[in-house]
């Protein structure tokens, strides 16, 4: 399965590099194409009644999937046949994975908060994450950060990997537009409410096979029964339909509790716990998830192996 080659390939080559920073500097990254893309429509549409912005919702979903879609499609059928169309393919996928990206998050917020600075730790997180990181002890700081590396484990690495193995780079690059419009427009806000329905119903849709795909890599990375126990019994009670899978696999895979009451501004998100009864995460935990991160993303690449060689 060819698309299945240049999925591992771009895995293994953003593993490897990530997006330099030099190129970042220079050009940008293809998904800040699509940040502009979309704040520029929603500037000049998300305004009017509520199904009035429901429409202009749906039509700036249908330009951006379009945006993203249609040149991936045409550099798809440009691409060579054989082994050098599929290496080809891998690179300009590349971009849309995010493993090296998440990890170095991550480890930015871990490696302060074993030293015990936590106010570094703290504006490391506050980069990740959209609670008020102030209101974060060192458990509350290890505990974002581990539903970060969960749920963008999903979203970052194995959903764009999961639709670039099905379709290709059309498949990649729409999932990341997407992924993109809900991070943007898909909030449950007075301003967004409306304008980012459908970006965030299509944003859960898309994401219903690779969130619990993801959920069963880390639990089975971890090689604990209770992770996949403890994922099944609180998956569900996620306010996402699908974070809660990954979130719940990391918190029975390393014995403690996350989600939870969280606080966003002057607002308390009053959510549920996942993993109850044990202890909140410190810093050793956060290095154990990293660690679980890596077994997860090693069984993503051997299931695109095997998809390959089917």
């Amino acid at each position: 399965m060819s698309f299945a080659v240049a999925m591992l390939v771009a895995l293994v080559v953003d593993a490897l590099i990530g997006w330099p920073a030099r190129v970042f500097a220079r050009i940008g990254h293809p998904v800040t194409w699509l940040g502009r893309l979309i704040a520029a429509l929603e500037a000049r549409l998300n305004m009017g009644g509520a199904w009035a912005r429901r429409i202009k919702g749906a039509l700036t979903v249908a330009v951006v999937i379009c945006a993203a879609g249609l040149p991936a499609l045409a550099l798809q059928m440009a691409l060579p046949a054989g082994l050098w169309g599929i290496v080809l393919g891998g690179l300009l996928a590349w971009p849309l994975v995010a493993t090296r990206a998440l990890h170095d998050h991550v480890a930015a917020v871990a490696r302060p908060l074993a030293a015990g600075d936590l106010d570094a730790a703290r504006a490391a997180v506050a980069m990740i994450v959209g609670r008020d990181p102030l209101q974060l002890d060192a458990p509350g700081v290890a505990r974002a950060a581990l539903e970060s590396l969960s749920e963008n484990a999903s979203d970052g690495v194995v959903a764009p990997l999961f639709w670039g193995a099905v379709a290709g780079l059309p498949g990649i690059a729409i999932y990341k537009a997407i992924n993109t419009m809900d991070s943007m427009i898909g909030h449950r806000s007075a301003r967004y409410e409306d304008f980012g329905k459908v970006a965030a119903r299509l944003d859960d849709l898309v994401n219903l096979v690779p969130a619990r795909l993801t959920g069963a890599m880390i639990a089975l990375g971890s090689g604990r029964g209770r992770a996949f126990a403890v994922m099944w019994r609180d998956a569900r009670a996620h306010r996402s339909p699908n974070a809660g899978w990954p979130e719940a696999a990391m918190a029975g895979a390393l014995g403690v509790r996350l989600s939870g009451p969280r606080r966003y501004g002057d607002r308390v998100a009053d959510e549920p716990w996942l993993n109850a009864a044990a202890q909140d995460p410190d810093a050793g935990a956060l290095g154990q998830g990293l660690g679980l991160y890596h077994r997860a993303i090693a069984l993503c690449a051997a299931l695109l192996l095997a998809l390959a060689l089917i």
